[in-house]
C-alpha cells in the first residue's frame, strides 16, 4: 500500500504524516523528508510481539518465512469472514505461505476505513495451522474482525508460530503461485514495522 500523508490507517492508529525537513528549492543542498507513522502502517508484518510482552519481535522472525513460494487465494465478494469452510475450497495443502484476497483490495483505494471489511475468521486460522502455513497475509490493515474484543484470530496464529501480513495489495495478481518477498523494516524489538511486499510469477 502506498504511504502518503493523511493516508488510511486503523481507527486509533498513529496518523501518517510526511513533511519536508530539508528542501533543495529552499536553499538546502538535499531533499530530505521527515516521516511519522506507527509500527502497524499500510502493508506491514505483526511480530508475536503484537500481542505478547515477552515474545520475539519483528526484528528477530525469520527470514525463510518470509521469502519464498507463496499461494494467492480470492474468495468471493459476498464473503465476510473466512472461516475454514471457505478454505476447504481452496488446495491448500502444501503451501507454507497462504495469502487472500478478498473484497477488502477494493476498500483499499477508500480514503476512508471500512469497519466491516473482510477478516480471516478464528476457525479459519485454526484450519490453517492444522495445514503447517508458516505464514498469512491478507488484503486489509487487519487480520483480525474489528473490535473483536478477543483477538483470537491474532493470538491462534501467534501460538502456532505463524507470521501475519496485514494490508498486501492484492487487487491485480491472479490467484495462483508466486514467489514472495516480504521484508519489514529491521525496528528492533518492536510489534511490527511496514514492509515492501513483492509476488514474482512462479510460471
Amino acid at each position: 500500500m502506498p504511504l502518503v500523508s493523511g493516508g488510511l490507517v486503523y481507527p486509533g492508529n498513529p496518523e501518517i504524516r510526511i513533511t519536508p525537513q530539508q528542501e533543495v528549492r529552499k536553499g538546502a543542498s538535499a531533499n530530505v523528508s521527515a516521516l511519522s507513522f506507527g509500527s502497524h502502517t499500510g502493508t506491514h508484518v505483526d511480530a508475536p510481539r503484537h500481542f505478547f510482552d515477552d515474545a520475539i519481535g519483528v526484528d528477530a522472525l525469520p527470514l525463510d518465512v518470509l521469502m519464498g513460494p507463496a499461494l494467492l487465494v480470492a474468495v468471493p465478494d459476498d464473503v465476510m469472514a473466512v472461516g475454514e469452510a471457505e478454505l476447504r475450497r481452496h488446495p491448500l495443502a502444501g503451501h507454507t505461505r497462504v495469502l487472500i484476497r478478498t473484497r477488502n483490495s477494493a476498500l483499499q483505494r477508500r480514503p476512508d476505513f471500512v469497519p466491516d471489511y473482510t477478516y480471516l475468521a478464528p476457525d479459519g486460522a485454526a484450519y490453517l495451522a492444522t495445514l503447517g502455513v508458516r505464514l498469512v497475509g491478507v488484503d486489509y490493515l487487519s487480520v483480525e474482525q474489528f473490535h473483536s474484543g478477543h483477538h483470537r484470530t491474532h493470538r491462534t496464529l501467534f501460538e502456532q508460530g505463524i507470521v501475519i501480513v496485514e494490508g498486501l495489495a492484492l487487487g491485480e495478481p491472479p490467484p495462483g503461485a508466486y514467489q514472495l518477498t516480504c521484508l519489514p523494516l529491521r525496528l528492533v524489538g518492536l510489534d511490527g514495522a511496514p514492509a515492501r511486499a513483492v509476488l514474482v510469477g512462479d510460471g
